[in-house]
């Protein structure tokens, strides 16, 4: 029963990766910025990449610990702005502030699949994910940071 249990969520974690990655496609299709394009394609990437190595785990291609938990810098800047409406005029800013969103949501939805379960395998198997998502999160956080207040000559 729990392999079952367990199949099936990394079955929705593999669906979840899918509607990350259209997501991001939907956005790039809509915005004009070439740059802000750019961004949008490695985001994307980061999400097939990560439904392929969810992929070959469900596959037995890793022991249960190859997802590490690391240790991540919780900006919590996304908590903290509104998320950005999509339009085609979009700035890097902006894309990297909507994928610091979607990644927040991403990271709450594992959370709390995680404390639903009683399974300690499946309990931690769902923190690595949320983990990972946490990590995509800070690294759109730092992006974001460091484009929508750059640093000055005097500082």
């Amino acid at each position: 029963m729990e392999d079952e249990r367990f199949a099936e969520i990394i079955d929705a974690a593999i669906k979840r990766e899918e509607e990350a990655y259209d997501f991001y496609m939907e956005i790039h299709a809509k915005i004009e910025d070439q740059s802000a394009k750019d961004i949008i394609t490695f985001i994307a990437g980061e999400e097939k990449k990560h439904k392929a190595f969810l992929v070959d785990y469900r596959a037995g291609k890793y022991g249960a610990k190859k997802m590490r938990l690391t240790d991540v810098v919780y900006y919590k800047i996304a908590e903290h702005q509104q998320e950005p409406e999509i339009k085609t005029d979009m700035n890097s800013a902006d894309v990297f502030l909507v994928a610091s969103h979607r990644e927040l949501s991403s990271f709450k939805f594992y959370t709390e699949l995680a404390t639903i379960h009683e399974d300690a395998d499946i309990q931690d198997l769902l923190t690595r994910i949320a983990n990972e998502e946490l990590k995509h999160k800070e690294k759109m956080e730092y992006l974001y940071a460091n484009t929508a207040f750059p640093q000055t000559a005097g500082g």
